[in-house]
């Protein structure tokens, strides 16, 4: 059995930048990232729209707010310096109605209290910078920018495991036993010590939690973002990413039309209840994810305060034609013929037991772990401020 100082459940972003971080600060430490899949960065990491977000939405104060600006600057830096591919084009968010409109205000004095500098985008000012797209107002974030967090997960391992950190692939932890020194996990096969566990898996936070032994309040509520992709003409005709404004009552943005690095440009996500936290087909079921939400008495109650939402997206998965109209709402160029299949991805969403939608990021930590218990959007472009966060408990553990 292999022992370690510190080891690490999940090779998403915000796993890898931490094993990273921990190395740099704690040279002489064995630190060890376990991933259950065969290749770092297939989940939320792999499977979301690659936007590098200024924090245009989170509660000023907020760590959201705090690592998101942070982040912005610190991934933009990563990529610069180890030529990885970005480009800050910018978002506008349109408001098409009047309640919209109002809303917009409050984004708008939110982005000047978060230190951004939004610019005001008239009706005609909107059509002329972008024809496709019609709306009452917008308001221009050039900060925004676009990545590919899948590669910069790698760049991290990579540098990670060049300092001397280890990666062990394909192990799913099924087993933990908490001892006085520490911490024994296992595949089924294999067995490994750490006197300390740091929980960054994502959708399988909770599972992870739980089975060190924390007596946790909360649970991971999977949302699968849909996604199409539309044809190569629109390419060229959408400068800048298309938001329309949020319920500000969701911690979901709305689906939008994200500009990708590669340049293509996807519409989505929508947030659906997923029937699993791995089930990114349509008709993807996991009992077992199913039975255990089903005995979380906050996912009822978070039914019951968000019904029209719930039922709004699920006519969304359901109707191509639903979906549609919500993008036609602000850019009606697009025709249902121009929504092409795309992967869908899966929302690591914590709920408290009152039902209640937890915004801001999370973290629990005892004698032998931390737990990273929520980090939805803006995680990736937050990963690198989170990990010193992660890293800064753990130095205080030691």
């Amino acid at each position: 059995m292999n022992n370690y100082d510190v080891a690490i459940v999940g090779a998403g972003i915000v796993g890898a930048a931490t094993a990273l971080e921990l190395k740099k600060r704690f040279p002489n430490k064995n630190v060890v990232i376990l991933e259950k899949e065969l290749a770092a960065a297939t989940h939320q990491t792999g499977r979301n729209s690659g936007v590098i977000h200024a924090g245009v939405y989170y509660q000023p104060g907020s760590l959201k707010a705090r690592f998101c600006k942070e982040g912005l600057q610190k991934t933009i830096a990563y990529c610069q310096k180890n030529s990885l591919p970005y480009e800050q084009c910018g978002k506008l968010i349109v408001a098409t109605n009047k309640l919209e409109v109002e809303r917009l205000q409050k984004l708008y004095d939110r982005c000047e209290r978060n230190d951004l500098t939004p610019k005001r985008v008239s009706q005609r000012e909107l059509s002329t910078i972008s024809p496709d797209i019609q709306g009452l107002e917008a308001i221009l974030i050039n900060q925004t920018g676009i990545t590919d967090y899948q590669r910069i997960t790698k760049a991290l391992i990579d540098e990670f495991t060049l300092l001397g950190g280890q990666r062990y692939l394909g192990f799913k932890v099924s087993d933990i036993e908490i001892g006085s020194k520490g911490i024994v996990l296992s595949d089924g096969e294999k067995r490994i010590s750490a006197r300390y566990l740091i929980n960054c898996s994502g959708v399988m936070t909770d599972n992870i939690s739980k089975s060190c032994g924390l007596d946790i309040d909360y649970k991971i509520i999977p949302f699968k973002g849909e996604y199409f992709v539309l044809p190569e003409r629109f390419n060229t005709r959408l400068p800048h990413l298309i938001y329309p404004v949020p319920d500000p009552d969701l911690p979901f943005l709305g689906v939008h039309l994200t500009k990708m690095i590669d340049g293509s440009v996807t519409v989505g996500p929508n947030a659906v209840l997923a029937a699993g936290k791995e089930s990114y087909g349509k008709f993807d079921v996991n009992i077992k994810d199913c039975m255990e939400m089903f005995a979380f008495k906050g996912f009822w109650r978070l039914l019951n305060a968000h019904k029209r939402s719930v039922l709004e997206e699920l006519r969304t998965s359901v109707s191509k034609e639903r979906y549609l109209k919500a993008v036609q709402k602000y850019c009606p160029t697009v025709k249902s013929s121009d929504l092409l299949p795309y992967r869908s991805g899966i929302r690591a969403q914590a709920v408290s037991l009152q039902g209640d939608l937890i915004h801001d990021f999370k973290f629990i930590n005892n004698e032998f772990s931390l737990h990273v218990c929520n980090a939805p959007s803006p995680a990736a472009t937050s990963a690198m401020p989170i990990a010193n966060e992660i890293v800064d408990r753990y130095e205080n553990y030691c």
